[in-house]
């Protein structure tokens, strides 16, 4: 694995860089709208308007990417990015915030799509795998270490939005250095998700359910952090732990769902998800911040892995050769997830306090738990040796479906 991503390193720095910014943006966001009177509603919205964006740009960004190329696409993303990231300094407003994020989600999605295009064009079928591990350690490690950056934060406010803008723009420097020779782009075309919900109806609706959980996640901890009396450090330390609990138990519970039925495995994570948010409920009603800070990352575990575990079930019941285009739509169903789910946790927080997010995963898990037993009743399971194995894939954009090494390559978009 070292050899590999030695090979992509200036790439897998890009993405560092990017989601060292990204990510503790994001937290930043909940923490500075948490004191207003608008709070987890104003949260909610703003997190939508990132992943309404980031659905724009997985649709659409490629267009960009094919008509001037990968690295004029990732310099233009990259900047925009930057400037936006600054430009939440100016002084806080709702809208405006929410247009700034809607603006990044797009052009994240541009950036994923420079990215792992790039990689699909420099990996192998022996180094596939290697290569989307590496892309997933850096996706989350990076996101996970990011949260540290907000123990620099000033009494202006102004530093932090600096130093985020200031990582946003380093990733442009190591992939305009790079010397890989920038790919075509892979087909990004959609399996469709209704086509998709007859293929696998489980593995639809728990994608959409994951969509709604982590972006929630993502939008509104900070907020409950905030609500809890973490301070900015405690709540750094509190995404932290979800962030990469999250990267920890993918492997451990996806090989797993090698070895069974997955919708038994589904069924359990999701169960055990809504229970674990229950103690979640319980130990902030306690003013119990210990036991908050030990569960979180089991519950980020278990959150951030239904839906590789999904997309792995889904993948069982599509012909081979559809395997990319399907992971377009389970990515379309997850991303419209994103967009709903984190008003309707604002909303439960703004009704009954900041456990109302727990509130609503625990009952969003609880639903996936019920539709899963249901379907058991409906569609004889698969045997063990028909599973495909178990490859976790991050919700970006369609264009990291023919990274999995299990999946075959498409030919490329005409440029």
């Amino acid at each position: 694995m070292t050899s590999v991503a030695r090979s992509v390193a200036s790439l897998l720095l890009g993405v560092a860089f990017l989601m060292l910014g990204n990510g503790v943006l994001s937290t930043l966001i909940g923490l500075r709208l948490s004191a207003t009177e608008s709070g987890p509603t104003a949260v909610g919205l703003i997190t939508a308007a990132f992943y309404a964006g980031l659905t724009l740009g997985s649709l659409y960004a490629h267009r960009v990417i094919a008509r001037v190329g990968h690295i004029r696409s990732f310099s233009a993303f990259a900047s925009i990015v930057s400037v936006a990231a600054l430009a939440h300094a100016l002084f806080v407003d709702v809208p405006l915030w929410a247009l700034l994020r809607l603006v990044q989600g797009f052009c994240m999605a541009g950036l994923y799509m420079c990215i792992e295009s790039w990689l699909n064009g420099t990996a192998t079928n022996e180094s596939r795998g290697q290569m989307l591990s590496a892309y997933m350690v850096t996706l989350y490690g990076a996101s996970g270490i990011g949260q540290q950056l907000l123990r620099l934060d000033d009494e202006a406010g102004v530093r932090i939005f600096m130093i985020v803008s200031i990582l946003m723009s380093l990733a442009l420097v190591p992939v305009a250095l790079t010397r890989t020779t920038p790919p075509q782009l892979p087909n990004v075309s959609s399996f469709g998700v209704r086509r998709l919900y007859r293929s696998s109806p489980l593995g639809v609706a728990g994608v959409f359910i994951s969509g709604a959980i982590t972006g929630s996640i993502y939008g509104l901890a900070p907020v409950f952090g905030a609500a809890s009396s973490f301070g900015v450090s405690g709540t750094a330390l509190f995404m932290s732990a979800l962030i990469l609990g999250g990267m920890a138990l993918q492997w451990p519970l996806g090989k797993l769902s090698d070895r069974f039925d997955r919708r038994t495995v589904i069924i359990g994570l999701s169960a055990a998800l809504s229970l674990t948010s229950f103690g979640m409920i319980a130990a902030a009603g306690l003013d119990q911040p210990l036991a908050l800070m030990l569960v979180a990352p089991l519950f980020g575990g278990l959150s951030f892995t239904l839906y590789p575990i999904c997309l792995a079930h889904t993948n069982d019941h599509v012909r081979r050769e559809d395997l990319v285009s399907a992971s377009g739509g389970l990515i379309l169903a997850n991303s419209i997830g994103a967009i709903v789910g984190p008003p309707l946790a604002s909303a439960m927080m703004s009704a009954g306090g900041p456990q109302g997010l727990f509130a609503f995963i625990a009952g969003g898990a609880l639903c996936a738990t019920l539709y899963g037993l249901w379907r058991t009743r409906v569609r004889p399971p698969l045997p063990a040796e028909a599973q495909a194995a178990f490859r976790p894939l991050p919700q970006t954009t369609p264009t990291v479906g023919p990274l999995d090494p299990l999946g075959p390559l498409k030919p490329p978009l005409p440029q």
